[in-house]
């Protein structure tokens, strides 16, 4: 099965319904499980990253009960004593099956050590190749006895309280961080994690800290956020939480709106700049901003609009450092600006789901001019794309930002792996098609292709 785009000039206009964001989602599942008592969690997350979070949740012995838009979370000590098979998930064995998602697996790897009995922690085939060695040696540092082939899933990890002390972790990515301070509270004594080497996405830490807090948590931090503090023996607070909107999935909206002439409303977006909202890629609402897209709130809705007959975008400059998951939607609109735009500090995102820096390189096919140095990634302007055929790696992100980059392109171009974007978008095909524009999963190369919403869901 391939995914067509078919590239076109025309405006596109009409609504897009902008889910709830996925990491504070899994963040506030997580942390309303440990917490023991009812918390409410509003804003219910459609994407299969946070669906195996719920799975593992439920087969550690969380109950969790979905009431319309809202989950409601009824945590204490993680046992495996009811019979649970949730997404692969499996009580009886102590098996928790995360997919295909990191934060899942980053996340639960060390409180897997809260519950009853050994815990096994897997994923899909290609998935349990991923390493993360540096983790597991942290969460051994802290006190966690596991066992990993290879460093990478399946991990069993041993019940028993985690002793605390002194424990380093690279900075390399941020759910490993985060993943240390969500267990540090449990410990039998004090814990200080420090950093090691540059920290990056520290937003996505940021935000981690704040919820925690939010649970009734103590957390302290250094000013430079390199070293924290946590005290052992808490209890998490039960508490009500309502999750924002997802700017990660309003990106890829108003990515096509910045490079097709439009009159689009993005119904649940209120912010037109990052510091009008708690995510930790808010920036790129101050960065599209900058290109030349204008936002406005819709006077009816208090909806974000955006509405226009064809702008002139301009080159950025950024370090991609703290919002490293944005590099593939931005380097797809820096093909359509008039000039060179510089994504700097790239090393970290070649460690995401896929390289995704390489993956981006693939613009070139399409007649865009993406040079890799290394450390940058340069990305100049080009007057018109063409279709060509590419591959998504299996990477949500990359298939989305290829895939509105193709809708501007000449012609027809294909992706592998359609349905990537299910992963964190599960309704980006039906809310791409919605305004205007042409994509279509077949089942065959040169099959008819189903253009319906209903069809491109099924």
């Amino acid at each position: 099965m391939q995914l067509f785009v078919s590239g076109s000039e025309t405006p596109i206009r009409g609504e897009l319904n902008i889910p709830v964001s996925k990491y504070h989602a899994h963040r506030a599942l997580v942390l309303a499980s440990l917490a023991p008592g009812r918390s409410v969690v509003r804003g219910l997350s459609e994407t299969r990253q946070v669906v195996w979070t719920v799975g593992v949740l439920r087969a550690l012995g969380t109950r969790i009960d979905i009431d319309g838009d809202t989950y409601v979370v009824h945590g204490g000590r993680y046992h495996t004593r009811n019979d649970v098979v949730d997404h692969g998930s499996i009580s009886a064995q102590g098996l928790l099956n995360v997919g295909s998602s990191g934060t899942t697996l980053y996340f639960m790897t060390g409180l897997a050590a809260l519950a009853d009995r050994p815990i096994t922690l897997t994923g899909m085939k290609y998935f349990r190749r991923r390493p993360i060695k540096a983790l597991l040696d942290s969460l051994g540092q802290l006190g966690v006895k596991y066992t990993a082939e290879n460093d990478c899933p399946p991990i069993t990890v041993q019940p028993g309280t985690p002793a605390g002390g002194h424990v380093t972790i690279p900075g390399t990515l941020s759910q490993w961080l985060s993943g240390l301070l969500l267990l540090a509270p449990f410990a039998e004594n004090e814990t200080t994690v420090e950093v090691l080497g540059e920290l990056n996405e520290q937003p996505y830490v940021e935000l981690t800290v704040r919820m925690m807090r939010h649970w009734g948590l103590v957390v302290e931090h250094s000013d430079d956020w390199r070293t924290f503090t946590v005290p052992p023996g808490q209890t998490a607070t039960p508490t009500d939480y309502t999750i924002p909107p997802d700017i990660g999935s309003a990106a890829f909206g108003l990515a096509a709106t910045a490079i097709h002439p439009s009159d689009v409303l993005f119904r649940g977006l209120t912010a037109t700049t990052s510091a009008e909202t708690d995510h930790p890629e808010a920036e790129f609402l101050d960065l599209i901003a900058a290109m030349g897209l204008p936002m406005e709130h819709d006077e009816e809705t208090g909806f974000v609009r955006v509405r226009h007959d064809g702008i002139e975008l301009q080159p950025l400059d950024i370090d991609c450092q703290p919002i490293p998951d944005l590099l593939p939607v931005l380097a797809a609109l820096a093909s359509f600006a008039q000039g060179t735009s510089r994504l700097r500090n790239i090393s970290h995102i070649r460690l995401k789901e896929s390289d995704r820096v390489n993956a981006m390189l693939q613009l070139n096919k399409l007649g865009g001019d993406l040079v890799d140095t290394g450390s940058e990634l340069l990305v100049t302007g080009v007057d018109g794309l063409r279709g060509a055929p590419m591959s998504s790696f299996n990477d949500h992100r990359v298939l989305m930002s290829l895939s509105v980059a193709a809708t501007r392109a000449d012609g027809e171009s294909r992706l592998t792996y359609p349905r990537a974007y299910r992963i964190s978008y599960p309704t980006f095909l039906q809310a791409m098609t919605s305004v205007g524009l042409d994509l279509a999963i077949t089942p065959l190369e040169g099959a008819d292709k189903t253009r319906s919403a209903q069809a491109l869901a099924s």
